[in-house]
């Protein structure tokens, strides 16, 4: 080893779903919406010649037009690029206690990568039989908390007052509660944010909204926490997101009608897609998400994911313990999941 790669630090990175470059494949491994973003989005016509200057660097019109859609201020609104920039602003920003962090043992695995990279002791607390949460594990001295919530990739949502739990016993850290797929799901934690000063809720643009190719995430929280991870983001890159993204995230936001539609769109065709995996011999956890988290009665999932790859058909299969025979499906189009049920019933 040459001398200066002792100084290079070493960290096992994130891996994503593969994101195959063929034509006429059927993907649903990385659990991006099936249907385009709002036509307000599609349609903007945009002053290209604004793209010599920077981009406004407080993001003033996306974090005004999130305050106003879900009824806060817009000093309780910190916008990056995709949740996966805030996640991180966030470890670095409120996690620096020589304590450990908290997180479940099945979850986004993102979350050990930024421990590792930030240097960030953590300890993992395992989910029950039935992949869910349980609250009672969290109350233990720690330097903070976070979990998803529905998680991933279990799809499991952890009801209101579950989260309450963990927050009542864990006022003296910052509990973190990655809301990915909420919009698939049940409440939000967003109307605990005025009775807990240490919750920040984090969203995407990804999933539900079609633009996981724009890269807009946001969080929601105290105004004290807000400030703290706006005077990080100053000090690492004052100019996170761009003009586009800005302009195109503010329509997104204000076309709720479409967006609720969407919803609707994939939840109906995930209630159909989950009869019929019962129907196929699948059994899985009931999904709060655009998702399903599936293991089948006598074939295992690795050699189903293998086998409809080759028929170009991706899902996301997770070689690690406790989760290694259930594969992970995204809700595609109805065309799309007709035929993945007939890909399924032919080879099961």
């Amino acid at each position: 080893m040459t001398t200066w790669m002792k100084n290079v630090r070493q960290v096992e990175p994130y891996v994503p779903g593969e994101q195959p470059r063929i034509d006429n494949i059927i993907k649903l491994n990385t659990n991006e919406n099936p249907y385009p973003p709002s036509p307000k989005v599609v349609n903007l016509s945009m002053d290209l010649n604004k793209l010599r200057v920077y981009p406004d660097s407080s993001v003033g019109p996306l974090v005004s037009a999130i305050a106003e859609y879900h009824g806060i201020s817009e000093d309780n609104v910190f916008v990056g690029v995709g949740s996966d920039d805030v996640i991180a602003m966030s470890f670095m920003t409120f996690f620096n206690s020589d304590k450990p962090i908290i997180f479940p043992d099945i979850t986004y695995s993102f979350y050990d990568v930024w421990a590792n990279l930030f240097r960030i002791p953590f300890e993992t607390k395992p989910l029950n039989d039935k992949f869910e949460i349980v609250p009672e594990d969290y109350n233990c001295e720690n330097g903070g908390i976070i979990f998803p919530n529905p998680n991933a990739p279990t799809c499991v949502y952890l009801p209101l007052e579950s989260v309450r739990k963990i927050l009542d016993n864990n006022r003296d850290v910052v509990v973190i509660v990655d809301e990915a797929y909420v919009d698939y799901a049940g409440e939000s934690a967003l109307s605990l944010i005025n009775e807990y000063d240490n919750l920040l809720v984090v969203r995407t643009f990804s999933k539900s909204r079609s633009m996981a190719g724009l890269r807009i995430g946001y969080a929601m929280g105290n105004s004290a926490l807000i400030s703290a991870l706006n005077n990080v983001k100053f000090s690492f890159n004052s100019y996170t997101m761009n003009y586009t993204q800005i302009l195109l995230g503010v329509e997104s936001i204000r076309d709720d009608e479409y967006f609720k539609s969407m919803i609707k769109k994939v939840v109906d065709t995930r209630e159909w897609f989950c009869k019929e995996l019962t129907r196929l011999g699948f059994s899985y956890p009931e999904s709060s998400t655009n998702f399903v988290f599936a293991t089948h009665k006598s074939v295992p999932a690795k050699e189903l994911f293998e086998a409809a790859k080759k028929e170009n058909i991706y899902v996301r299969y997770f070689d690690k313990p406790r989760i290694d025979n259930y594969l992970r499906i995204t809700i595609g189009t109805d065309e799309e999941m007709k035929k993945v049920v007939e890909f399924f019933e032919k080879y099961c």
